[in-house]
This record gives structure tokens, sequence and C-alpha cells, in this order.
């Protein structure tokens, strides 16, 4: 095999392990939420909280250390980042307060949050342009399989037999290789014959906000993100405490919808190398409203295998985080921004949408029920939907040093 598609196969293959790794440690708290919360006589609303701190710090932390990265290199950032947010998730088992946690997570948000802009962008430079959606969408569905898959199942086991704060240890502990590995064997892109790494001033960086597409990128983030947290932060406590369901069997139905989450999210990225991003990104935004909907039919918990092979089938999101986050973004600026255009676009779905959206959704679920966050997740999917229709289809660039200036 010719040594770059090998490098570039293994490349993928790390990051891929890397960005589960970070989602497994995100999410768990989301799914030990029934565990923890009766322990630290957690509101609903302080539940959306944890969510949301750990989504503004990641925000900020995103888009400062990914546009820090496009000046000094990938690894000097993303390694120490890999380790610190393993050692948070450790951390997050010692826990002994609301504020204690709260103060934790807001750490790990800093921590995790360059590994995303980072990590999508060392993709985009190092792949071929005839498999960057699929690469992209490989790495990105990482978080499916293992944050929203494996993660439900595993951390709900653990913690039913030895205790949330086990199962906080048991999270951390694979970050930990998954700094090794990084540390071993991935490159900086212009070690390897790639991009060098130009140093835009600070009026460069703000010529981004002329592309149309990162606007609308930066919108249909929002959605995506409504969704995605409106959905996981509060489908547990849904099935729960409305369905009357045990937590395992929540553990089951969202390990199903985040193994679909993974089949569909590297398959329709790779057909948006063949038929463009902007009618892929329309098609997985109108699915993704399904998931949380088939969560408010009472009768399909009659029948759980049914109600796991429906959102095991509509469950799209890694595939649109692939689309609206990374390679619409980076397609649609000058190649020394990929890291920043993905950090921007992440900065304003994770204040707008990880942030806003589980704040307001406790707050509705206080005076109205649960029920109506399943609601607001379907009605981020409509928000993703219309971004979309307005996108125009970026230049996929077949030489990393090309520029592409039609878009703003």
């Amino acid at each position: 095999m010719d040594p770059t598609r090998r490098y570039e196969n293994t490349l993928v293959a790390i990051l891929f392990f890397t960005w589960g790794t970070v989602f497994l440690d995100r999410m768990s708290q989301l799914y030990l939420a029934p565990y923890f919360a009766p322990e630290f006589r957690l509101s609903r609303e302080q539940i959306g909280t944890l969510a949301s701190v750990l989504a503004i710090t990641w925000a900020a932390s995103t888009f400062f250390f990914g546009a820090l990265s496009d000046r000094v290199g990938r690894r000097p950032v993303l390694i120490p980042a890999v380790f610190a947010f393993s050692a948070l998730s450790w951390m997050s088992g010692l826990a002994h307060s609301f504020h204690q946690l709260l103060l934790i997570r807001a750490l790990m948000g800093v921590a995790e949050g360059p590994t995303w802009s980072i990590m999508t962008a060392l993709i985009e430079e190092t792949s071929s342009v005839k498999r960057r959606g699929r690469n992209i969408g490989l790495v990105v569905s990482a978080a499916a399989l293992v944050g929203l898959a494996a993660a439900p199942v595993l951390t709900t086991q653990v913690a039913s037999r030895w205790g949330w704060r086990s199962a906080f240890f048991v999270a951390g502990i694979p970050g930990l290789l998954a700094g090794f590995l990084i540390w071993k064997f991935v490159k900086e892109p212009s070690a390897d014959g790639g991009t060098t790494h130009q140093k835009p001033s600070l009026r460069e960086y703000f010529s981004l906000l002329r592309y149309r597409n990162i606007w609308l990128c930066g919108l249909g983030a929002t959605g995506f993100m409504s969704w995605l947290f409106a959905l996981n932060v509060f489908a547990p406590l849904y099935i729960t405490e409305v369905a009357h369901e045990p937590p395992t069997t929540a553990g089951f139905l969202l390990g199903a919808s985040g193994l679909g989450s993974f089949f569909l999210g590297f398959l329709l990225p790779s057909l948006s190398d063949r038929v463009g991003r902007k009618p892929v990104l329309l098609l997985m935004a109108a699915l993704s409203a399904v998931v949380p909907l088939a969560f408010l039919v009472p009768v399909l918990y009659v029948y759980p295998l049914l109600l796991a092979a429906i959102v095991f089938a509509a469950n799209t999101g890694q595939g649109i985080a692939s689309l609206i986050m990374v390679l619409v973004p980076t397609e649609s600026v000058p190649p020394q921004f990929r890291a920043t255009s993905i950090g921007l676009t992440t900065l304003v779905g994770e204040i707008m949408g990880a942030t806003g959206a589980p704040l307001l959704a406790g707050a509705l679920a206080e005076k109205r029920g649960l029920g109506v966050t399943m609601w607001l997740a379907a009605g981020g999917s409509a928000v993703l939907f219309l971004a979309a229709l307005f996108l125009r289809e970026p230049a996929r660039r077949t030489t990393t040093n090309s520029s592409s200036n039609s878009y703003s």
C-alpha cells in the first residue's frame, strides 16, 4: 500500500478511537443522571445546567485552541488536551456536590473543546479529496458508536452494579491510551507533505464573516446541537419518568439510536462525496426529527424492539455534524482557516444550541413536563433543514493549497 494512503488510514483509526473516547466522557453524565441526581437532589433545570456549562466552555475552547493550532501546529495543542479530559473524567467520580460536579464538567469542556476542531482539521488536511467525506464521517461517527451506542449501555450497566462513580472512572481510562497513540503516531501535516501552518493576522480571521456559508453553518449547527442535547439530556429522563421504563431500557433504546447514527454517520457523508453536501444534509435533517418524535408515541414502548429499530434507522446525527460543522465550513473558506472555521461554527452551535437548548428545555420541563423537550429537539431539526435549504454547495478543493473565494 502507498505510504501516504497507509498513514491516512492509520490517522483515521487513531482519531476514530480518540473521538469516540471524547464523546464517551462527555455523554456519560447524561446517562448517569438517573443515578446521581437523587443523591445530589438535583432538579431537571440543574441537570440541564450541567450539560450547558460544559457546552459553554467547550465552545470557547474549540474556537480559541482551533485558531491557535492554525498558528502553532496541531500536536502541541491536541496531546495535552486528550490527557487532561481523561483525568477530569476520573475527577467527575470524586464529586460530592452539585457545585463540585459543575466545576469539573466546566473544566472538562475546556479540555475537550480543542479535540473537535483540531482532529477534524487533521483529517481534512490529510485525506484525499475523493475520501474526505468518508474519512471525516468515519471519525465523527465514532461519537455515535462509542458515545451514543456503547456509552449508555456501558455506563448504566456499570452504575447499576458498582455505582455511578465507578462508571465515571471506567469512562476515563480509554483517553489515556488515545493520548499515547496520538503522541506516538500522529504527525504534523507539514511534516507529512501537507500544508504549512501559515499565520493569519487578526484582521484575516474576521474575514471569515464574509462567507455566507459560515453564517448558515452557524445557524445549522445551532439547530443540530439543540436537537442533539435536548434529545440526549432529557430522553433518558423522559423514558424513565414519563414512559416508566427502567434506566437499562433507556440505555438500550439510546444505544440502538447511537448505533444507527454510527452507520449513517459515515455512509451518508460518503454519499455526499458523490452527490454533493447539500442534498445529503437536507435528507439527514429530515430523518433526525423522527427520533425525538418516536419517543413521544406511547404504544411504541409496548414493542421496544420496533422503537429501537425506528430510532436506529433515523438517527443521522453524526453525519450531520460531519457536514454542517466540518466539511461545508472548511470547503467554503481558504485552507489556512480550516480549524478556525470549524471552531467558529462549533462556537455558535455550542453557545446557542448545546448551551441554550438544555437550559430552555429544563425550564420548560419544570412547567410543562418532559414531553416538551422532545418537541424542542424536533424543532432543532427544522432549523437545520431551513439553514441547509439556503446553503451554497461548496467547491471541494483538489489540492490542499488552493483557496475558495466564491462563497463570500
